[in-house]
């Protein structure tokens, strides 16, 4: 659910860095950027937002910008194709 108007990409990007690493985990993410991994779990199920500090660690070991991490979205509806016709 996301929160204070961003969407989070980790899940996904969590998922692509498994799919490229298969000993990547969760735990070692959070061990290699100081963060418990409560807090990331946090994160990544969109129940809170990180501080910059931890956002931009989280983009560093990444190799991403934040704002492709948090996206933050507005109230415009999208239209899909389908609904267009």
């Amino acid at each position: 659910m996301p929160i204070k108007g961003f969407t989070c990409n980790l899940r996904v990007m969590f998922a692509e860095e498994k799919m490229k690493n298969p000993t990547f985990t969760q735990i070692k993410f959070a061990k290699k950027i100081g963060l418990s991994t409560t807090a990331l779990s946090a994160l990544v199920t969109e129940r809170s937002l990180p501080s910059f500090e931890v956002a931009y660690s989280i983009a560093s070991e990444l190799n991403r910008p934040i704002e492709r991490i948090w996206v933050k979205f507005d109230d415009r509806v999208e239209v899909k194709e389908s609904d267009s016709v």
